[in-house]
């Protein structure tokens, strides 16, 4: 059926030229390689199978190595049953705490090797209105791996009418258990993250984040305000009704302007792939260093008071639960990030792999708990990609 789509689109009306290029050349790729399409049928079926059961309405998948994509494809639709298939190309989801990894840690990569941020430095240095008791041992590495001490989670859309009532209640904030003591993940730290980021450069994250992260690694589609067309982007909620479509999910988001350290960011399967590249080559993509390798490295390695959290990345570590997101398969080096509206992207540097899997589970699921089964499909899958690459043998780099 995908071939017989491709055969449609030859002689279909596209909106832009580069867009009809992109999608054929795809085509072309697919009927030159039918085994290697077969090979991902697994892979396909347990996507496809998170629309059966309700969990989601559309989704895309991409698999790949540093070197390219391997797989991509697009399943459901944007809304139950309504709409054209999604595009890993050019269909916009909200990343949620993607956001975290995508956004706000490249943005404080880059921060740190200008020399402009210092990990091990207190967030007081940059954000001098972050004060209480024990509050002046967080550091920045704190918060990027969730060892602050902050609590997981606050309600700020609730408590604080506006922008600047919302950041008094964060820097107000107290401490939950002493600083370095445990991991506990927080949108509180990428919060503050964003702010920090923000006092540093002087600039609001939705400017700083494009032009320093974003643009120097290609990634063309993804922003913080889709201003595209609507049937481009896959709406996270329902309003009396109607999707929502093209504003960020995430509420205490959403007070901040749209755009924050913990969620804001929509991109597309096809973006999030080249950002997954980066990070395989260690900072390096299509013949360019983005990052220093030795950047990426510090990152990356662990520390054994954060547990599996690195920093603004997860360890996958699937030995340490049965529903584990990343499945079994994945090797202890891998590492990766979820996000609550259905999204998860893992990268494994000793099998040259990544995955990428875009849904909009946010947007009325048809079965109670739907976080919980989404969970279960992203380990079958994990599972499922890991076995069909086995066989593919690793080009040379």
């Amino acid at each position: 059926d995908r071939l017989g789509r491709c055969r449609t689109l030859a002689g279909a009306r596209s909106p832009t030229l580069t867009r009809s290029i992109a999608m054929l050349v795809g085509c072309l790729t697919l009927a030159a390689h039918p085994a290697r399409a077969r090979q991902f049928e697994r892979a396909d079926s347990i996507v496809d199978s998170g629309i059966r059961r309700g969990i989601y309405p559309g989704a895309v998948l991409v698999v790949g190595r540093a070197a390219g994509v391997l797989h991509s494809r697009g399943f459901g639709h944007r809304t139950w049953g309504e709409g054209p298939v999604p595009s890993p190309d050019s269909s916009l989801w909200d990343l949620a705490s993607l956001t975290k990894v995508v956004g706000t840690t490249g943005a404080v990569m880059r921060l740190v090797e200008q020399g402009r941020v210092d990990l091990d430095a207190p967030v007081v240095r940059y954000l001098p209105r972050f004060r209480g008791p024990g509050k002046d041992r967080v550091t920045v590495r704190m918060l990027l791996d969730h060892t602050s001490g902050l609590r997981s989670y606050l309600p700020l859309y609730r408590l604080a009418p506006t922008r600047d009532s919302a950041i008094t209640l964060l820097y107000h904030e107290p401490l939950r258990r002493p600083a370095g003591a445990r991991a506990e993940y927080s949108d509180l730290n990428f919060l503050l993250l964003g702010l920090l980021v923000e006092r540093v450069t002087g600039q609001p994250l939705d400017r700083y984040v494009p032009e320093a992260v974003l643009a120097p690694a290609g990634l063309t589609r993804t922003t913080y305000h889709p201003s595209g067309p609507p049937s481009l982007t896959a709406p996270t909620g329902r309003y009396r009704g109607t999707p929502v479509c093209c504003r960020v999910n995430d509420q205490n988001a959403a007070r901040m302007g749209g755009a924050a350290g913990h969620a804001g960011l929509f991109s597309t399967g096809m973006d999030l792939a080249r950002f997954a590249r980066l990070w395989l080559d260690r900072g390096r993509l299509d013949g360019r260093q983005v990052f220093q390798s030795a950047t990426v490295d510090r990152f990356l390695t662990p520390d054994p008071a954060a547990g599996d959290r690195l920093l603004g990345w997860e360890r996958a570590n699937p030995d340490h639960r049965d529903d584990s997101a990343y499945g079994h398969l994945l090797s202890q080096d891998a590492f990766g990030h979820t996000g609550w509206t259905g999204t998860l992207l893992w990268i494994d540097p000793d099998r040259d792999l990544f995955l990428v899997l875009l849904t909009n589970r946010a947007y009325a699921p048809r079965i109670g708990r739907s976080i919980r089964a989404l969970r279960g499909v992203r380990g079958a899958l994990a599972d499922a990609v890991v076995r069909a690459v086995d066989s593919i043998p690793t080009a040379p780099r």
